[in-house]
């Protein structure tokens, strides 16, 4: 099991840009793949997105596709998300977890033991 601490949420203006950072510790980060979830007032967490150990695959939510850019650091255990065009709708608690061998079940949240607090992401005007 892993240590996790989301940082860099914050408030923006519809269209505006965030990068999200998840910094872990632990033993062999480099194994485990790492999702991004989000969690909006009233509603389930949904998967975001999701990259492998070694960063040759990454999954992502459609209504996200094309604006959202995880990516990772192994030598430095970071995990980023890179959020573009940010809209209201993107407003929730951000989520990072790991799990190692969970790359065909990344969408459930069930699935992850290990977990950051969340960072806050606020888009408004």
């Amino acid at each position: 099991q892993l240590t996790l601490v989301e940082s860099g949420g914050g408030l923006v203006q519809p269209g505006g840009s965030l990068r999200l950072s998840c910094a872990a510790s632990g033993v062999n980060f480099h194994y485990h793949d790492v999702a991004w979830f989000r969690q909006a007032p009233g509603q389930e967490r949904e998967a975001v997105s999701c990259i492998n150990s070694n960063s040759d695959e990454t999954m992502y939510l459609d209504s996200v596709k094309g604006r959202f850019t995880v990516s990772r650091d192994n030598a430095k255990n970071m995990v980023y998300l890179q959020m573009n065009s940010l809209q209201p709708e993107d407003t929730a608690v951000y989520y990072c977890a790991a799990e190692l061998s969970l790359w065909s079940q990344w969408r459930d949240p069930s699935m992850f033991r290990s977990w950051g607090r969340g960072t806050q992401v606020t888009v408004s005007l």
